[in-house]
Order: structure tokens, then sequence, then C-alpha cells
């Protein structure tokens, strides 16, 4: 006998749970299916353990400085079983945790592959389930290139499952995977080469990040190899791996290669043509603003989107979508404009709304922009170096502020209240009329002149 909901979720990440969590809150029976381990990518080879790694970087740097600062302490070898091992029980309790939310939250948990077979329909191992609104949220998986000896690589999801630290590792990649890994493994001591098909990092964000990151990862010793594109990867004698790149350049020595070169949509196993759901040509499903597909009924969420692919996106997303669907919210949506972001590099940046780039090129004469940049207090008698460096992009006379930038120490804590100014449609004059918090690096965004 089929079993039939009111709403299932494919999916159980970010958007699938939140959006099965808001409808049952208002008496919705719902589903959620899920495949892998619960909770998606992002607690599980995403943000959180990313994020723990991040932190054992910046413990590496802490010991380094406390000997300016006084300390006598002098960084011994890293155990790489303790960390992984700390990291892993944290994201074991995660994942215990969502299943006893769901049962809590009258919500079942179906474990397995979804398939569609009709507009209402999917089924999982051989059974049969139907719902009124289906919400599709299985999230994306890393790209592996179509190079000979690609396989001899691993991805960010191989990243998180390594059971000993790399001694020396090429990561291919210029997005915020990329330069993440790279400055958390050179922050714990391995020997790193960044290897981008351009000569920018972080393409999409504002040039002051981009060229104060990419000095930083130079100066801490990362080896960026620009303009290079791995045409073969091959295995030596001794095992260690031999990159072989257009214009005849080969790259040798490693003992690991990390692809972090994007990601694409896991919806090749849904049978989305059963269902009639449009797909563009990376296999992401379309979704307007109310997160609707070509289908009545049938939801799109996340990643999957091919909208801004960040776990607090997907859960207001899907939080609204729960809201208009159970709660008769007609409006209620998500605004994609203004999203704040941070990419966890060393330092950290912290962004939201359009780069200088994007602003002149829609407002033209109508942009100015204020900056400063300066070595941070706390490394002001340290000998490892950091710099911050902010950005305020302002556009009309009443300078309306469209984009604040920062990288730094703190810039990924600073950016939230700054994020919330920005929304509520701060201007430069507001920020003037803000009393400083002193001494900060924050307090240079309310003192630029």
């Amino acid at each position: 006998m089929t079993k039939h909901y009111d709403l299932i979720a494919i999916g159980g990440g970010s958007g699938g749970i939140s959006v099965a969590e808001r409808a049952a809150l208002y008496g919705a029976k719902c589903a959620v299916i899920e495949r892998g381990d619960i909770g998606g990518t992002c607690v599980n080879v995403g943000c959180v353990p990313k994020k723990i790694m991040w932190y054992a970087g910046m413990l590496s740097h802490a010991i380094d400085d406390a000997k300016d600062y006084g300390f006598d302490l002098t960084r011994g070898g890293l155990d790489w079983k303790t960390l992984i091992k700390g990291r892993e029980g944290y994201i074991t309790g995660i994942n215990t945790w969502y299943h006893s939310y769901l049962k809590d939250s009258n919500i079942d948990e179906i474990v397995g592959e979804a398939k569609f077979i009709d507009s209402k329909t999917v089924e999982v191992n051989g059974e049969q389930f139907t719902a009124d609104h289906i919400v599709i949220a299985p999230g994306t998986t890393p790209v592996v290139p179509d190079v000979p000896g690609a396989e001899l690589g691993i991805t960010s999801d191989g990243f998180f499952a390594l059971q000993e630290q790399p001694k020396r590792i090429a990561i291919v990649g210029s997005g915020y995977i990329a330069v993440e890994l790279a400055g958390l493994l050179r922050a714990l001591g391995s020997d790193v080469s960044l290897i981008i098909r351009r000569e920018h990092i972080l393409g999409s964000f504002d040039s002051m990040l981009r060229e104060v990151l990419m000095e930083e990862m130079i100066e801490a010793g990362i080896n960026v190899m620009s303009s290079m594109e791995i045409e073969e990867v091959q295995k030596s004698a001794d095992g260690s791996l031999e990159l072989h790149c257009k214009g005849g350049h080969t790259i040798t020595g490693f003992d690991e290669l990390l692809w972090a070169i994007g990601r694409e949509p896991l919806t090749a196993p849904l049978n989305l043509e059963a269902a009639g759901v449009a797909q563009d040509a990376r296999g992401f499903i379309p979704s307007d603003a109310f997160e609707n597909t070509n289908v009545a009924g049938i939801y799109a969420v996340g990643d999957v989107t091919g909208k801004p692919a960040l776990t607090p996106v997907a859960i207001n997303a899907a939080r609204r979508l729960g809201d208009r669907l159970f709660d008769n919210q007609t409006d209620r949506k998500l605004d994609y404009e203004s999203i704040p972001t941070v990419v966890f590099s060393h330092p950290p940046i912290g962004t939201v709304g359009v780069s200088e780039e994007q602003a002149k090129k829609e407002h033209g004469d109508a942009v100015k922009i204020y900056s400063s940049r300066f070595t941070p207090m706390y490394n002001a008698f340290t000998k490892h170096k950091t710099q911050t460096a902010l950005k305020l992009i302002c556009v009309g006379a009443d300078e309306k502020i469209i984009g604040v930038h920062v990288i730094g120490l703190g810039a990924d804590e600073m950016l939230q209240g700054f994020a919330v100014a920005l929304k509520m449609g701060a201007t430069k004059k507001d920020f003037d009329d803000t009393v400083a918090i002193h001494p900060s690096s924050a307090e240079e965004l309310v003192t630029m002149r």
C-alpha cells in the first residue's frame, strides 16, 4: 500500500530538513528521504568539519604568535588522528541529534535513493510514497575532471576521509573550497601548491579581496601556480603523483592531489523525466522566486537550484517555502539580494553586496569607494604578520552602501552586523554617525574618510 504525505523532501540536508521541519510545525504530515548521512554536505563534508580544521590552523598561528607575547611555547608535531577523532565525534553527535529531532517532530525519516515515478510519486527501496508537495533538495557533489588519471586524486569529500596529513599536496581550483583547504593545510604544516587555470583566485569576489588573499597565501608559503591546466595525472615509481600540464609542464612529488574545481547537482538518480521536471544543461533545477519548478507541486531548494550554494540560503528558502505552503503566507519568499558570505581562508574574508567592479558597471560615476588597509593590532609586534583590508562601496548622492568587503582577523564575525545594516539601506552617513568600538579592526568601517 502506498503511503501518502502532505510533503516529502528529497534530501536530508539543510534544505530538506528545514522545509519538513517548518511544514510539520503547521501540522503537515512530512517525510525526509536521505540516501547518505543525515545533515547533508554541510554537516558531514562541508561547513562543519571545514570550520573545525580552520580552527586548528588558526591555533597553529596562535602558537607561533604566543612566543612574541612572552609565552614559552613551541609548535610541536600535529597529531592528525586526534584532530580527526575529535572532529568526527562532533559530527556524529550532530547526526544523532538530527535523527532524534526528526522523530520528535513527527517527521518520518526514509533511508535510501529516491526516484520519481510520476509528479506525485517517488520510489525508495522498491516502496512507493505519494505527496501533495515534493521538495527536491539533494544537494551537489564535487566535480572530477575528465582527464587521464584523474581518479588518482581526491575531492573535498576525500579530504575529510584522510587518515594521515598530506606532506605535499596539490590543490586544483580557485574557488572558496580550494583556497580554504590550501590555507588550513599550509597552516597545519603541509607543503601546498595551489594550481589555478587563470591568473586570479575567487574570480567573482571584489578585486581587493582577491589580491590581498593572494599576497597572504604566497607570504604563508603556498606555491600558487597560475595559468596552469592539468592534462594527465600519473603515479611515479615511488608512488608519488606527477601532474602533466598544458604547454609541456610537469610537476612531481605530490603524495596527494585534490580536485576543487566545482560541484554538480545530485539529480541524475532522481529520474526527473518521469515527473517532467526541467533541468538546465549542467543538471541544475531552475526554480522561480518562490522555489517553484516548472511542475506544479514540485519545488527545488538549496544548491541543486544553482542559486547561492550556502547553508543559510537553503535553510531560509526552505523555511519560507514551508510558511507559504502550510501557513497561507502567500507572498513569503527569500530575498536573494545582498546575501553575506564568509570564506574561511587564512586570514578570513567577509563580504556582502556588490563588488567594486559590479558597482561601476551598473552605476558608473555614481559610485564612491572608501577603503583602508593596515596591520591589525594583534600582529603589531609578532613576527608572523597578517593584513586587514576593508572596503565600502557607496552609490548616489546619499552614498547608500551597496557593498561591504573585509579580509583580516575577525572578518568572519564582524560582517554579520554590517550585513544587517546594508540590508536595511544604511548610508555612509549612518556609518559615520555610529560610535566606533576602539581599539578594533571593525571600527575602520565607521571611521573611513
